[in-house]
């Protein structure tokens, strides 16, 4: 919803982006780039500022596939990050739900979340890229089915990490009298974040179960109108729409071109979304980051104020 005059929206059943302050991350894919390259991009986004920094979910590279390169596993890249790092809070955007079981997801997060001193967000999708599923014989199915995996999976993921036990009789996912400890680090449990722009049924499990929407690309005017759709999802399950932040991934324009990825960002400042998420290439990285960092992310904040938006201070 836009917010140009710094006004709250009249009625509660409309999200309020004023309830939540602007935070900009930084995405990296781990491909097409080496360890130490990965380890600099993201210690460097450690050191200037970034609120959050991320990585991706992907057992192939690049769009279509097949396709043949490095492709490094996510959540064992995700645990040696947050070691290297000690402030930024990070995560994947987003694990693809269908590749893990959720009671091996859930235990995967936690020790991320210990391991990295509460610092996680919980990126999570229903996983879309067939080939992934079908060269390691992983069960793919329609796009109903993997997103009714994902809510089972995520209601399953919730129960271990809050619960002494968990039993789950789903139509995909069976778990009975588990245990699962340590608890996360943070409590109730890390934020979760649901990707997905599905208008019937993926925001009806964001409205459900998400403490954040994320959104990757298209046109700021159709992320805001799929934001007032997930509006409604809200008040169809009785929960309050500023509940749920609202956050986008950006693809950067080549450095030089800063000021085209800057007007994008405002673009989706204007429609409510306060989580910024900066997509860096490879395999010129940290020269994406050096840009994003020194002269992206200054403005996006700017903006944000000048629009009556809080700002996440900058520790």
């Amino acid at each position: 919803m836009r917010e140009r005059d710094g006004r709250r929206p009249a009625h509660a059943d409309v999200y309020d982006p004023l309830m939540h302050p602007v935070r900009v991350g930084l995405k990296v894919s781990a491909q097409a780039i080496s360890a130490n390259d990965l380890l600099a991009v993201w210690r460097f986004a450690d050191a200037s500022g970034f609120d959050h920094i991320w990585g991706f979910d992907h057992f192939g590279p690049g769009v279509p596939y097949p396709a043949s390169g490095d492709v490094y596993e996510g959540w064992t890249t995700l645990g040696a990050m947050a070691i290297a790092t000690s402030r930024a809070r990070i995560g994947l955007m987003v694990t693809g739900n269908t590749y893990r079981h959720p009671g091996v997801l859930a235990k995967m997060a936690v020790t991320v979340d210990h391991l990295s001193g509460g610092r996680l967000e919980f990126g999570i999708g229903a996983a879309w890229v067939e080939e992934e599923h079908t060269m390691f014989g992983l069960e793919f199915g329609t796009t109903s089915q993997r997103i009714e995996r994902l809510r089972e999976s995520v209601t399953a993921i919730k129960s271990l990490w809050t619960l002494p036990s968990t039993t789950l009789v789903g139509s995909h996912y069976v778990i009975r009298e588990a245990y699962s400890d340590p608890k996360p680090v943070q409590t109730p449990h890390p934020p979760i974040w649901i990707g997905g722009a599905g208008e019937r049924k993926t925001l009806r499990v964001v409205a459900e179960l998400a403490d954040v929407w994320n959104m990757l690309r298209g046109d700021p005017s159709e992320a805001g109108r799929l934001s007032r759709v997930l509006d409604q999802h809200c008040a169809d399950v009785g929960r309050p729409p500023t509940e749920i932040r609202r956050s986008i991934q950006i693809m950067m324009s080549p450095p030089e071109e800063a000021r085209v990825t800057i007007n994008k960002a405002t673009g989706y400042l204007e429609e409510g979304f306060t989580e910024i998420i900066l997509i860096v290439r490879s395999p010129e990285a940290l020269r994406y980051a050096s840009v994003a960092a020194y002269e992206i992310a200054p403005a996006i904040r700017a903006a944000a104020r000048k629009r009556g938006l809080a700002v996440e201070a900058q520790n």
